[in-house]
């Protein structure tokens, strides 16, 4: 039996009269465009995590915008440059830092405030891992601030009236707390920098350790302190 011949007329017209294949309703809906405070804070988070994984100097405005999704007139606009955007992430890292240093110091004892701002430096670097990585870093910003030596002065002036009060009870001279507290506040700073990347021992027993060493020097602390060697000057 011969088969049935087809009418290409018929054809035609039933492909014609087909009705087209949908599109999937998530490319018809168009896409919510940012508010100018969205976009900023989407700058500066991928400015952090680029900053902290290459530096300043390694890290292009061109790459900030690609992975933003805009051109990069757009970055220009909103921070005046890598500089600029540079410079916020920084502050914002140093506030917080400052802020959680300062919202520790609650003990009466100087003993625990010096545990509770080692611990303070020890959980922003547990928490805040890139901001440390950024803030110790050498600052490209010309400024007064933004650099590590600057943070370092910045929380131990936070401890420098403690210190004075103490000072001033042991029958010390409390101008010298300055001087103390910058010495305090950079061994605890330095020494959670190379925890940054070691994580080992734990973050209370690298606290204790701190504590101890700070502690018993200040407690066997010498009025006058006297040099043993022959140099003098």
């Amino acid at each position: 039996m011969d088969p049935v011949p087809t009418d290409d007329r018929t054809n035609a017209t039933s492909k014609k009269d087909k009705p087209p294949t949908s599109a999937p309703s998530g490319s018809r809906r168009a896409r919510r465009r940012m508010t100018g405070k969205e976009r900023r804070e989407q700058l500066l988070d991928i400015g952090r995590t680029l900053f902290a994984e290459r530096g300043f100097e390694a890290t292009s405005v061109e790459e900030i915008a690609a992975k933003a999704g805009v051109s990069k007139p757009v970055v220009y606009e909103h921070f005046g440059g890598k500089e600029g955007l540079y410079a916020v992430v920084v502050d914002r890292e140093m506030r917080q830092l400052l802020d959680m240093v300062t919202g520790a110091l609650t003990g009466g004892h100087p003993r625990e405030l010096l545990e509770q701002a080692a611990f303070a430096l020890l959980d922003y670097i547990e928490q805040y891992t890139d901001g440390f990585r950024i803030l110790v870093r050498d600052s490209p910003v010309a400024q007064s601030t933004g650099t590590f030596a600057s943070l370092i002065s910045d929380i131990a002036t936070q401890v420098e009236d403690i210190l004075g009060r103490e000072f001033k009870n042991r029958g010390f001279d409390p101008k010298l707390s300055p001087l103390y507290a910058q010495a305090l506040v950079g061994m605890v700073a330095l020494t959670g920098q190379w925890w940054l990347n070691a994580r080992k021992p734990k973050k209370a027993e690298v606290a204790a350790h701190l504590v101890n060493l700070a502690w018993h020097g200040l407690d066997g602390l010498e009025q006058k302190p006297r040099l043993i060697g022959h140099r003098r000057l």
